[in-house]
C-alpha cells in the first residue's frame, strides 16, 4: 500500500481513508459494503490504470472462487453510492474486454517523508477549472514549491527554466494551486504549446482570460483587462514563442502592477525584472554507498521510480537487495522525471533487473561518451528511442500519427487520424490503450463524458520527427485537417438543427489543433480546397471565442486561395460573412468590410440560404448603423423581417423587430420604434447563444430614449435602470457599452449630470478593458459635455473635438451627430459663434445626406440659438419653426417642448409672444409626468412669466422623480 494512502485520497466530494477503511462524502461517513469498499480501494490505488477483471476478483476475493456476476453486483452498489454514471460524475468506467478503470482526478495527501506545500483554501469550482488538476503523484518538489510560492509576491516575473521532461509544468501548476487563495482564485494557466505562430500568443492569453477582444491590438486588450486586477498568470512552454512572450510579459508587469507571472521555458525570457529559477533534476541516491530500502526511498528520484512502478504493477515490491538497482537506474536517468516515469512503466513488463540491463544496452554510450551543452536533452532522446524500440510496430505507427495533434484529443479524433487502409479503428483503439498504459500517452480530463488524451511535449516532438523521417506527414496532416473540418461542420449543423451550442462539441483547447490544420491546409504545399472548407467551418468558432483578429486572418487567407471549384459556393458565402464581420470590428468600417458582407449576402440569396441572409442583413444593418446611414438600416431591417417571416421562426421574427426598433428610432420614427420594441421579446436563455439568428439576450437598449422622446421622462429613467440591470447578464461587451451610452443620453436630457459623469467614467474604463476604441472616444466626448455643463467650456470643447476626430477617422458616425451638437453649443458659449455655426451646419448637412436622424430637430434648435447669438433673429425663427414641425412629425414631444420654449422666448422678446406661448402651453399640457425635469420646469416658468392663457391648475406639477436641473443638447 502507498504510504500516502494512510492519510487519505480525495476525489470529487469524497475522501477515502484506506487504513481506516472509511469513505467520507463532504466530511460525513458513507455506508458502503466491505466488498464494494475493497473494489474502490483497489481501483483508486491504481487510478488511471485498467485493471483486469480477474485481477480485481483475486484482490477482492482472495482464495475464494467467484464469477464475474458477483463483481458486477458490488460494482453496481459502489456506483450507486458514488452517484456514478452522469455526464458530470464519472468515476469508474468499463473497458470492454479489458477490465475497469478509475478515471476521476484524485489528490493524495503527502507521506510523512515528503511533506506537501501548504494546501490552498478551498476555492469555488469555476476558479480551479482555470488550472489543470494537480499531479496525483508529485515527488521531490515540495520545498521548492513553498519557496517559489513565497517569492511570487515580490518577484513579479519568475521563469522556471530547465530541459524537457524535468517537471517545469508540474511544478508551475502546483505553485498555482498553492496560491489560489492568495490570488482569490485569479490564477490562469495558458498552454502555449498549443500554438506555433508567435503572433497568436496574445490571443491565446485573451481566450484563457475570457476577454472578447474586438480590436486588432490584442496585447493591449490583455494589458487593459489585467490593469488593476490581482492575477497570477502561468505561461507554459514558452521556448518556441519566446520573443513574443518576453515582450508581452514585460509589458504586463510594467503596466499591471498587481499581476504576477510564472513562465516555464527551456531558456530564460531575458525580460526586465525576470527572476530565473533553474529546475534541478530530482536528487538520486549516490553511487558510493550501500543504502537500505528506506534510505533509498528518501531520495526523490528513487521515490518517484518506485511509486510509478507500483502504480503500474501493484505486486511490485522493493527490498534491500534491490535498492542498489533502483539507485543505479535513477542515476543513469539523471533524475529527469519523465525519463524515470518511462523507465518505471517498463519495470512492470521486464522487471527491475532486466530494465536496468536494457538501460545499459541502449544508452551507455550516450550517457558516458556524449556529454554536450544540453546533456539532459540527449538523455531524453535516448530514453524515447529506447521506449520506441520496445513497443510493437502497430503502436509505433499510431504514436507517430498521433503526434500530429496539438494538445489533447479524443478517441474519436485518434481513430480518424491514425486509421487508414493498414489500420482499422479497433487496432487504433487497442494501440492507444497500450500506449497510455506504457506512459507514452497520458489521459487528460478523464472525469468528463469523453476521455481526452495527449502526448507529453517531448514525446510528441520525438514521434513527430519519426513521422517526418518516414514521409507520412502529408497524409496524416490531411486526415487531421479533414477530421476537424467534418467535426466543425457537424457542430454547426447541430446548432442549426437541434439548437445545440457549437461550443458544446468544440472547446478552447481544440483551437491548437484547428490552427495546425489550417496552417497545413492553407500552406503552399497544403490542400487548399480542404483549407477553404476548414476555414469556413472554423470561422464561427473563432467568433464565438471572441478571436476576431484571428478569424479575420484565416478567412482572409482562405478567400485569397479560392478556386473555380470553391468560388460562388457555400464556402465562399461563409468566408465572406465571417471576414466582413471580423474586419468591421477589428479594422473599422471600411469599404472592404462592406464589400465582403455584400458579396456574402448575394451568395446567400443565390443559394437560398435564409438563415445566412438574415445574419448578413443583420451585419449590414450594424455596418450602416455604425457609419450613420440610418435610412439604410431601416431598409435592411425590413428585408430581414421579410426573410424571418419566410422562415416562420419566432426567434427570427423577434430579432427582426429588434432591428426595426433601432432603425425607426434612429431615423426619427419614435412611435414605430416603440411598437417594435414592445413586440420584440429577447429569446429564452437556452436559445440565446445557439439561435441561428444570433439573437443574443441583449436589453431593450433603445426603449429609454424612445420613451423620453415621446414625452415620458419618468418611464425613460426607469427603462434605463432596467437596461442596466439586464446588461449584467450580457456576455458581449459591445451591447453593454451601448446601454451605458444611450442611458447617459437620457440622463443628460433630463439634466442629471452627476449620473452622466459617472456613466462616462464607467464607459471609458469598461471600453479600455476590452480595447473598444470607438466607445472610449464616445466616453471622452461625454466627459467633454459634462465639463461644458460645469463651466469648464474650453476643456470640454477640446475633449469633444478629440472624440469626434477619432470617431470620424474610424468612420464610426453613430454617435457623431449628438456629440457635434454639444460641440456647437460649447463653441457658442465660448463666444466662437461662427465656429459653432460651421459645426452645426456641417452636421445637419451630413445627417440630411444620410436621410435624417432622430436628433435633427435638436440640431435645428441649436442652430437657431447660435443664429440668435449672431444677431440674425429671422433666420433663428425659421430654424425654430422648422425644428418644431419636424419634431411633431417624429412624435418627439420632448424635442417639441424644447423648441417651443426657445421660440416663445424669442417671440416674447420681440413683443409678439402670445401665439408662441399658446403653442408652448398646448405642448406642455400633453405631458403627464416628469414635471421636475429641467425642460418642463423651464417651460412652466416661461408660461407663468408671460401670463399665458392657461389656468394655474392646468400648469400644476404632477408626481415625478426629482432630477438635477441643467440645460443641454442631446447626446446620441
Amino acid at each position: 500500500m502507498d504510504s500516502h494512502s494512510a492519510q487519505g485520497i480525495r476525489f470529487g466530494p469524497f475522501r477515502l481513508l484506506i487504513t481506516e477503511r472509511l469513505l467520507e462524502k463532504d466530511g460525513e461517513p458513507v455506508a458502503l459494503g466491505s466488498r464494494a469498499l475493497d473494489i474502490l480501494i483497489t481501483l483508486v490505488e491504481r487510478a488511471g490504470d485498467v485493471i483486469d477483471k480477474k485481477d480485481l476478483i483475486a484482490r477482492v476475493w482472495p482464495n475464494v472462487t467467484v464469477d464475474e456476476s458477483s463483481l458486477r453486483v458490488h460494482l453496481a452498489a459502489l456506483r450507486k453510492v458514488l452517484g456514478d454514471g452522469g455526464a458530470e460524475t464519472r468515476y469508474i468506467v468499463n473497458i470492454p474486454g479489458r477490465g475497469y478503470c478509475f478515471v476521476a482526478p484524485i489528490a493524495r495527501q503527502a507521506s510523512a517523508t515528503i511533506a506537501p506545500p501548504p494546501a490552498a483554501k478551498p476555492q469555488p469550482s469555476e476558479r480551479s477549472r482555470r488550472l489543470p488538476p494537480r499531479l496525483m503523484r508529485m515527488v521531490g518538489r515540495d520545498e521548492l514549491i513553498r519557496e517559489l510560492a513565497g517569492q511570487i509576491e515580490n518577484r513579479k516575473l519568475v521563469t522556471i527554466h530547465g530541459p524537457g521532461g524535468i517537471g517545469k509544468t508540474t511544478t508551475a501548476i502546483a505553485i498555482g494551486h498553492a496560491l489560489l487563495a492568495d490570488f482569490d482564485g485569479g490564477v490562469y494557466f495558458v498552454d502555449l504549446g498549443l500554438i506555433s505562430d508567435p503572433t497568436l500568443v496574445p490571443g491565446s492569453l485573451a481566450s484563457v482570460l475570457g476577454i472578447p477582444v474586438q480590436s486588432s491590438d490584442t496585447g493591449a486588450a490583455v494589458v487593459n483587462f489585467l490593469r488593476g486586477r490581482r492575477t497570477l498568470l502561468i505561461l507554459d512552454s514558452c521556448e518556441h514563442v519566446i520573443d513574443m512572450v518576453a515582450g508581452l510579459a514585460e509589458r504586463i508587469i510594467q503596466e499591471a502592477p498587481h499581476v504576477s507571472i510564472i513562465a516555464t521555458s527551456r531558456e530564460p525570457l531575458r525580460s526586465e525584472g525576470e527572476h530565473v529559477h533553474r529546475l534541478s533534476p530530482l536528487q538520486s541516491p549516490p553511487d558510493d554507498a550501500e543504502l537500505t530500502t528506506e534510505q533509498t526511498l528518501s531520495f526523490p528520484a528513487a521515490h518517484l521510480l518506485v511509486e510509478r512502478a507500483m502504480a503500474s504493477n501493484h505486486q511490485f515490491k522493493l527490498d534491500d537487495m534491490d535498492a542498489p538497482i533502483v539507485a543505479e537506474i535513477c542515476r543513469k536517468l539523471d533524475g529527469i522525471a519523465l525519463a524515470i516515469e518511462l523507465a518505471a512503466g517498463r519495470i512492470s513488463t521486464h522487471g527491475l533487473h532486466e530494465t536496468a540491463a536494457l538501460l545499459d544496452q541502449r544508452m551507455k554510450l550516450l550517457w558516458r561518451g556524449r556529454r554536450t551543452a544540453s546533456p539532459r536533452h540527449q538523455t531524453m532522446t535516448a530514453t524515447l528511442d529506447w521506449s520506441y524500440e520496445l513497443i510493437s510496430e502497430r503502436e509505433r505507427t499510431v504514436l507517430r500519427r498521433l503526434s500530429i495533434f496539438v494538445g489533447a484529443f479524443t478517441l474519436e479524433a485518434a481513430q480518424a487520424v491514425a486509421s487508414d487502409d493498414t489500420l482499422d479503428l479497433i487496432e487504433v483503439t487497442d494501440a492507444l490503450e497500450q500506449l497510455a498504459s506504457k506512459s507514452l500517452i497520458s489521459t487528460a480530463n478523464a472525469s468528463e463524458a469523453s476521455t481526452r488524451y495527449r502526448l507529453l511535449d517531448t514525446t510528441r516532438a520525438y514521434a513527430r520527427a519519426k513521422l517526418d523521417e518516414l514521409g507520412e506527414t502529408p497524409s496524416v496532416n490531411r486526415r487531421h485537417a479533414l477530421y476537424w473540418q467534418r467535426r466543425l461542420e457537424r457542430a454547426h449543423a447541430n446548432k442549426v438543427i437541434a439548437g445545440q451550442s457549437e461550443a458544446s462539441e468544440t472547446r478552447p483547447e481544440d483551437l491548437g489543433n484547428i490552427r495546425a490544420a489550417l496552417e497545413y491546409s492553407l500552406s503552399e504545399h497544403g490542400d487548399h480546397d480542404l483549407g477553404i472548407a476548414l476555414a469556413a467551418a472554423a470561422a464561427p468558432l473563432f467568433t464565438n471565442f471572441s478571436l476576431l483578429s484571428e478569424c479575420y486572418q484565416w478567412t482572409g487567407q482562405a478567400l485569397s486561395l479560392l478556386s473555380e471549384d470553391t468560388r460562388d459556393t457555400r464556402y465562399e458565402m461563409e468566408l465572406q460573412a465571417a471576414f466582413g464581420h471580423a474586419m468591421m470590428f477589428t479594422r473599422g468600417n471600411s469599404n472592404k468590410a462592406l464589400a465582403a458582407l455584400t458579396k456574402g449576402l448575394q451568395l446567400a440569396e443565390q443559394l437560398k440560404d435564409r438563415f445566412y441572409q438574415f445574419r448578413l442583413l443583420s451585419d449590414l444593418h450594424m455596418f450602416r448603423l455604425r457609419t450613420g446611414r440610418f435610412y439604410d438600416t431601416l431598409a435592411l431591417a425590413q428585408r430581414a423581417k421579410a426573410v424571418a417571416e419566410d422562415i416562420a421562426d419566432p426567434v427570427g421574427l423577434s430579432a427582426a423587430h429588434r432591428l426595426l426598433s433601432s432603425a425607426h428610432h434612429l431615423v426619427g420614427n419614435q412611435a414605430e420604434a416603440r411598437t417594435h420594441l414592445e413586440t420584440w421579446q429577447p429569446p429564452p436563455s437556452q436559445i440565446a447563444d445557439t439561435s441561428a439568428f444570433n439573437a443574443g439576450r441583449v436589453p431593450r437598449i433603445g426603449l429609454s430614449r424612445v420613451l423620453w422622446l415621446l414625452g415620458l421622462p419618468d418611464q425613460a429613467v426607469r427603462a434605463a435602470e432596467i437596461a442596466d440591470e439586464d446588461a449584467n447578464h450580457v456576455k458581449s461587451p459591445v451591447p453593454v457599452c451601448i446601454v451605458t451610452i444611450w442611458g447617459a443620453s437620457v440622463y443628460s436630457w433630463i439634466g442629471d449630470w452627476t449620473t452622466v459623469d459617472a456613466r462616462a467614467d464607467r464607459l471609458i474604463a469598461f471600453a479600455q478593458k476590452y480595447s473598444l476604441d470607438p466607445h472610449i472616444a464616445v466616453g471622452i466626448g461625454i466627459k467633454g459635455m459634462v465639463l461644458i455643463q460645469r463651466g469648464e467650456t474650453e476643456r470640454g470643447v477640446t475633449l469633444l473635438r478629440d472624440s469626434l476626430t477619432k470617431l470620424r477617422t474610424d468612420r464610426y458616425e453613430l454617435y457623431a451627430p449628438g456629440l457635434s451638437l454639444a460641440l456647437a453649443e460649447g463653441l457658442g458659449i465660448c463666444g466662437r459663434v461662427d465656429d459653432g455655426l460651421a459645426v452645426i451646419n456641417e452636421t445637419i448637412a451630413i445627417v440630411n445626406s444620410n436621410g435624417g436622424s432622430l436628433d435633427l430637430p435638436e440640431q435645428l434648435r441649436i442652430k437657431g440659438t447660435l443664429l440668435l447669438l449672431a444677431g440674425d433673429q429671422g433666420a433663428a425663427e425659421e430654424a425654430f419653426r422648422y425644428s418644431l414641425d419636424l419634431a411633431e412629425k417624429q412624435s418627439a414631444l420632448s424635442w417639441q417642448l424644447r423648441t417651443a420654449t426657445s421660440l416663445a422666448h424669442l417671440k416674447t422678446r420681440q413683443g409678439d409672444g402670445i401665439a408662441a406661448c399658446e403653442t408652448l402651453a398646448n405642448i406642455y399640457g400633453r405631458f403627464t409626468e416628469g414635471f421636475d425635469t429641467t425642460d418642463l420646469r423651464a417651460a412652466k416658468s416661461l408660461l407663468n412669466e408671460t401670463s399665458a392663457t392657461r389656468t394655474a391648475e392646468a400648469l400644476k406639477p404632477q408626481a415625478s422623480c426629482p432630477r438635477r436641473a441643467s440645460s443641454s443638447p442631446a447626446e446620441m
